[in-house]
């Protein structure tokens, strides 16, 4: 049910909670309206949780950081892998994935109502969120020009992206090269051990050369290309020295460096944040500001 309040006039927040976008009883967000005079940009959080859980409650500080800045910030729910699963769809990821897409055109379509600048549409996530945050970004845009549809017909780009501990490719065969004890998304695509949750990453690193269509489709490194936006890749810690393995290979700083060389390749505009790298200072509102040529908050 959508409901819509006013409750802190002293930064001029409209909000509106569990806005349906799309008819699965997770297809919801939640919408933070900032006070401006012109239409605002908008930040859209994809939440983690592998895929598997969590929900638009994730969103960390991200109001009280841009509603200030008048930026305003959506936070979305989506189909989960078991969703996808329990449905029979192939490969399970499309589900959350194609969520988010339908989230984001539902946002510009309510772009006069809720006095959003569609041009200036950025996301961000952490985790599962963020592999999903840089699908979005480098995927080729998922309109529809001649849908009937009027929400189908607007654009699924981000104009930036800040993910957040991303997974910057779904391919086990180059995750595997960058991080020796790589073992996650095999859940992704549908290859789970017997008790149907845990991923069976052995088989799904055996049959990759199979999927290679599916894995050029979904994984965000694949679709990186010269027309990708702005990207600014957060991590919480910095990789290892060469030769140590990562303790949390999922969620490796190696990941963005790894993505970094191609995006610097493509001459894509591109930040790399973890404690002790060259862009160590730059943080989510700083980057926001830059693309979209904002003075930053008084």
């Amino acid at each position: 049910m959508e409901t819509s309040s006013n409750h802190d006039h002293s930064r001029h927040i409209n909000t509106w909670k569990d806005v349906a976008y799309g008819p699965h009883p997770r297809n919801i967000l939640d919408f933070y309206q900032a006070g401006t005079e012109k239409p605002a940009p908008l930040l859209v959080n994809i939440h983690g949780g592998g895929w598997m859980g969590g929900g638009k409650h994730l969103i960390f500080d991200m109001v009280d950081v841009c509603i200030p800045a008048g930026i305003s910030v959506a936070s979305i729910e989506y189909r989960l892998i078991l969703d996808a699963v329990q449905d029979g769809l192939q490969p399970p990821v499309k589900a959350p994935m194609e969520d988010a897409a339908r989230a984001v055109q539902f946002l510009r379509s309510r772009a006069k109502e809720w006095s959003i600048d569609p041009a200036r549409v950025a996301g961000t996530g952490g985790s599962a969120g963020a592999c999903t945050t840089l699908w979005l970004a480098f995927h080729k845009d998922l309109a529809d020009p001649s849908s009937s549809d009027p929400v189908s017909r607007e654009s699924t780009k981000f104009s930036c992206v800040w993910p957040r501990n991303a997974q910057t490719s779904l391919d086990p065969r180059q995750l595997t090269s960058w991080l020796p004890n790589y073992f996650y998304g095999a859940h992704a695509f549908g290859y789970f051990k017997p008790d149907g949750k845990s991923g069976d990453y052995a088989r799904f690193l055996q049959e990759a050369d199979a999927l290679d269509p599916l894995l050029e489709e979904y994984s965000p490194y694949a679709l990186a290309d010269a027309d990708s936006p702005p990207v600014g890749l957060f991590y919480e810690k910095a990789p290892p020295p060469p030769g140590e393995l990562v303790q949390d290979p999922t969620h490796s700083a190696v990941q963005g460096i790894e993505l970094k060389k191609k995006l610097d390749s493509l001459g894509i505009k591109n930040y790399l944040v973890y404690p002790g790298s060259a862009d160590a200072d730059m943080t989510l509102l700083r980057f926001l500001q830059s693309v979209w040529g904002m003075e930053p908050a008084a």
